[in-house]
């Protein structure tokens, strides 16, 4: 079985390549730029033939199966020994990288990568085009200690740490705010809720690199950016996906109106929290045209077009 070949038009699929092209894009391999940017849409190559709606992809990075959000970035191999098995239970390839050391780390360096790291994936399980699936605990960096086949553990390991809440507080703002902007706007005549996924899917959008219209769609290359037009709410949004181990600068649109309406910046996982997500009408402006993504980063951007 092949996703995306599932018959049946009420069925969602989880789209285990959406997790696959993630990890690989931001762990820097080679050759996954082109396949990261098609699910950040919509995964248009794998559903296109069938003419479907974006809903119909289950975006996720992780799931109750393989490692932990935090663990994706904390371990390389997996550490099953607690199963009884010898370590020759659960997947070996899991994709993942250690930021530079295997395990827990009293390394602060270490420690923010990571950290980024996590925000990074959340950003684009949230932002990308379908239905976002979160494992629970990701959101306060739950760890199963390298395990990725904890079924059988009946204790901490898999339970749920309520102490991280309080520890990765900022991690937990973080995704509380970025979920809380999915729901964009109320209609009120029609009482339903418009998503910001639901607009960047009709948006007009354009692919760029650290040039303006010039994507890098290379075996080496380590970044894209798009923009997305969404007409309907007079905005324009603008998503930098840094995975290269060096910053990079990255031309803007140009602003029109003699600079009235800047773009602003929302969200830049590389920042340390509150910075790293603003409330969304308090977004602070972005002085320049060009905006410098920190290697290992995600920044979103927005502006108004509205000429009033």
């Amino acid at each position: 079985y092949q996703v995306g070949s599932f018959v049946g038009d009420s069925w969602k699929e989880w789209n285990g390549r959406f997790r696959d092209d993630a990890r690989s894009f931001f762990r820097g391999q080679d050759s996954s730029v082109t396949r990261f940017a098609d699910r950040l849409v919509g995964s248009p190559q794998i559903y296109g033939h069938e003419n479907r709606e974006v809903e119909q992809t289950v975006n996720f990075v992780t799931c109750h199966d393989g490692f932990t959000l935090n663990d994706l970035v904390s371990y390389n191999i997996k550490h099953n020994e607690a199963n009884g098995e010898d370590n020759r239970d659960g997947s070996n390839d899991n994709l993942s990288w250690n930021c530079g050391v295997e395990g827990p780390t009293d390394d602060p360096s270490v420690e923010k990568l990571r950290n980024r790291q996590v925000k990074n994936f959340l950003t684009v399980t949230m932002m990308s085009l379908g239905v976002p699936m979160i494992l629970m605990g990701d959101e306060v960096r739950h760890t199963q200690n390298g395990n990725n086949n904890a079924y059988c553990l009946d204790n901490d390991t898999s339970w749920f740490d309520w102490t991280l809440i309080t520890k990765h507080a900022g991690l937990h703002r973080f995704v509380k705010l970025l979920i809380a902007r999915r729901r964009l706007r109320e209609v009120e005549h029609e009482q339903r809720r418009v998503s910001l996924n639901q607009l960047i899917s009709e948006a007009n959008k354009a692919w760029h690199g650290t040039k303006l219209g010039q994507p890098d769609w290379g075996d080496h290359s380590h970044s894209v950016a798009f923009t997305a037009e969404i007409k309907e709410e007079k905005m324009l949004l603008h998503i930098i996906l840094n995975a290269y181990w060096e910053p990079l600068d990255f031309e803007l649109p140009p602003v029109e109106n003699g600079g009235k309406n800047p773009w602003l910046r929302w969200i830049d996982t590389a920042l340390d929290s509150p910075n790293d997500i603003i409330e969304w009408q308090a977004s602070p402006p972005v002085p320049n045209h060009t905006y410098r993504a920190a290697p290992h980063s995600v920044v979103v951007l927005w502006r108004n077009t509205s000429s009033g």
